[in-house]
């Protein structure tokens, strides 16, 4: 059986890999190098006869005549390309989730896919080194940038579904599990031998009991325990698989800014940076393959509702998989596991603006603050820095102020929220004119932000995921963890699709920090309403009553 460390090393070695990818592609030069792509293949509006192209070298004064490229009949804007293609790529990742959940549930299937998902992702990052913007072939990018993306989401479903089991071997939690044990067995003896215990006697029951039982710990104080011990390790778990993804973007980040730097944020540059995440993806996803559990080796247990290896296909797991989602979205579903869904719904708004934050700040700084691609690499590497930092400090202030994980969820939350609002106060009048600073009107600013934002969305992402893996019914986590990835990255196609648009119709993307704000304000009552324990108790029963599909 693969050792507990082994497991580990193997669930962290896949963050290191694959994180890389999202911090120094997904985040970051992909939306600049589509939006260059689409810029060297566009002309100046409104008359469109002059190639974008010109502008190069074009002081920034003069930059300021938005650019267009033609798909198919379409006129549209070069920074909206990069965002109708993440649009796309987020919805078929939605697909691919939802169909691959209950194969990934199975434990023999559950590392292939995520190899072979990982394989894909990491390929298609690769191609972007031979394909040149001025390749009558340049909209193949947008499907390379579409499998990249499908493929990163889909493999950190099945990566996500090891979380509980981590959490729930890990030594801290196995001892309070084997003290919660006892403290039960205990009782179990306590209540016996009083029953067997004439009732003349009963006065001298403590001492007689003392001496053989000594003093038991409480079920309920061992039960207290357990869950705070297994929330404490799915956390600590948790943030140390960001922290290891954004080191490992850091890494790489600044190994891409040499080129970046030195070819002046070319598009072959851009093209080399995002290039090299997927040979990093590739070359790093090998000891997750040596390390990550097969099902021969792993005790874990599988839902009631997997029917045996011997009598499924993958098609009808897949069309089984698509009417589960049915069932799992039926409002008596939903009442069963309310706690569980308000936390979705959550989740839906703020994993949508905090994604689409990331895009538009990068967008934003390039085609309105007209910041260099070296710049954005350097805020591209301090904002995974600070992530780092705020993903292993908030777990020591949370356990100092004695905070709920809910609370400090609300606090990260409030704290992101105040990057678009601060964002539309460039709109005031004092900011338009002498004032140099303020609003997001300088490029100084946006490091600023940078360290803010990374602090507080670094320790959101590694929160946010273990509050869930408590709200998981046992045996289902890949199809949880797919509906979860659905509300996450693959549920936001609706915000930069929305900034898209915007963009589109007013010719300035800042308007759109109005609409980030009140997505992420949104949210926040319907995060407060979740009750953890309720809804921890609700996936337990929820496994344990739930007939089987088709039955």
């Amino acid at each position: 059986m693969a050792t507990y460390k082994q497991r580990l090393r193997g669930w962290l070695s896949y963050a290191f890999a694959s994180e890389a990818f999202v911090v120094v592609s997904l985040t970051l030069f992909l939306p600049i190098c589509l939006e260059q792509f689409a810029r060297d293949n566009g002309f100046l509006q409104p008359e469109k006869t002059e190639s974008c192209s010109s502008l190069s070298g074009v002081a920034p004064a003069n930059a300021d005549a938005r650019c267009a490229v033609k798909i198919g009949w379409l006129w549209i804007d070069t920074a909206s390309f990069s965002l109708y293609v993440y649009s796309l790529s987020v919805a078929l990742q939605a697909l691919t989730v939802i169909s691959m959940g209950s194969i990934a549930d199975r434990l023999s299937y559950r590392k292939p896919l995520l190899l072979t998902f990982a394989a894909i992702g990491a390929f298609s990052a690769s191609l972007f080194l031979p394909l040149s913007s001025t390749s009558p072939l340049w909209m193949v990018s947008a499907l390379f940038a579409i499998l990249a993306n499908v493929g990163f989401g889909a493999s950190i479903v099945a990566m996500n579904a090891y979380l509980p089991s981590l959490g729930k071997d890990s030594p801290e939690v196995v001892q309070a599990y084997s003290e919660l044990t006892s403290s039960f067995e205990n009782q179990n003896e306590n209540a016996a031998l009083a029953a067997s215990i004439d009732l003349e006697l009963e006065p001298s029951f403590e001492e007689v009991s003392d001496p053989l039982l000594g003093h038991p710990i409480h079920p309920s104080t061992s039960q207290s325990n357990y869950t705070a011990a297994l929330s404490s390790a799915t956390s600590r778990i948790s943030s140390l698989g960001i922290a290891s993804g954004y080191g490992a973007g850091i890494i790489l980040l600044l190994v891409a800014l040499i080129p970046v730097t030195r070819m002046h944020g070319s598009t072959f540059s851009l093209r080399l940076a995002i290039g090299l995440s997927g040979i990093w993806w590739a070359l790093f996803s090998i000891p997750a393959a040596i390390w990550l559990p097969n099902a021969s080796n792993i005790d874990e247990p599988e839902s009631g509702s997997i029917k045996p290896d011997d009598d499924w296909t993958f098609s009808s797991e897949i069309a089984a998989a698509w009417k589960r989602l049915g069932v799992m979205l039926r409002w008596r579903e939903i009442k069963r596991l309310q706690h569980t869904f308000r936390y979705l719904a959550a989740w839906f708004l703020l994993s949508d603006g905090f994604t689409t934050i990331t895009s538009t700040a990068i967008l934003f700084g390039k085609t309105t603050l007209h910041m260099e691609a070296s710049s954005l690499v350097l805020i591209g590497a301090i904002t995974p820095l600070s992530g780092i930092i705020g993903s292993l400090v908030s777990p020591i202030l949370q356990r100092k102020f004695m905070w709920s994980n809910l609370h400090v969820l609300v606090l990260l939350v409030m704290m992101v929220s105040l990057i678009p609002v601060y964002g539309c106060l460039g709109f005031l009048p004092i900011f338009k004119g002498t004032a140099r600073f303020g609003g997001l009107t300088t490029q100084g600013e946006m490091f600023g932000l940078a360290v803010y934002f990374g602090f507080a969305y670094g320790a959101f992402q590694s929160y946010a995921r273990a509050f869930y893996a408590e709200l998981l019914p046992p045996g289902e986590e890949a199809r949880w963890y797919g509906l979860f990835s659905i509300t996450d990255k693959s549920s936001s196609f609706v915000g930069p699709f929305v900034v898209g648009l915007i963009a589109d119709s007013t010719g300035n993307i800042r308007y759109a920090f109005f609409f980030l704000v009140f997505m992420v304000w949104a949210a926040v009552p319907v995060l407060l309403s979740v009750d953890v324990d309720k809804g921890r108790q609700d996936a337990k029963d929820y496994v344990s009553r739930r007939p089987l599909v088709g039955e």
